[in-house]
């Protein structure tokens, strides 16, 4: 539960920051249990990245509903800006 809420706080201070957007593309990913993009995770810095894989392990235990809903609709919210952004740029972003 502890690694969620870690995750929650980072895409809500920094959501412009890669890690950010990995780490909200990965609980998507996870929620809807589609493919992930592995090397997403390999950019990032070793912190963020062992707060990634924090998340995959606290996921599996399913038992913290309410914490993975706060966070999964966080990082829909994101997506939708990062998909915004991308759109707005030409699809540079």
């Amino acid at each position: 539960m502890q690694a969620l809420k870690k995750a929650r706080k980072l895409i809500e201070k920094k959501p412009e920051k890669s890690s950010a957007l990995a780490l909200s593309q990965l609980i998507l990913a996870l929620e809807s249990e589609s493919p992930y993009n592995l090397s997403s995770l390999y950019q990032m810095d070793y912190d963020d990245f062992e707060l990634a894989l924090e998340v995959i392990k606290d996921w599996r235990l399913d038992r913290y509903y309410s914490t993975k809903a706060v966070l999964l609709d966080l990082s829909m919210q994101i997506d939708e800006t990062a998909g915004k952004l991308k759109q707005e740029d030409g699809g540079t972003a």
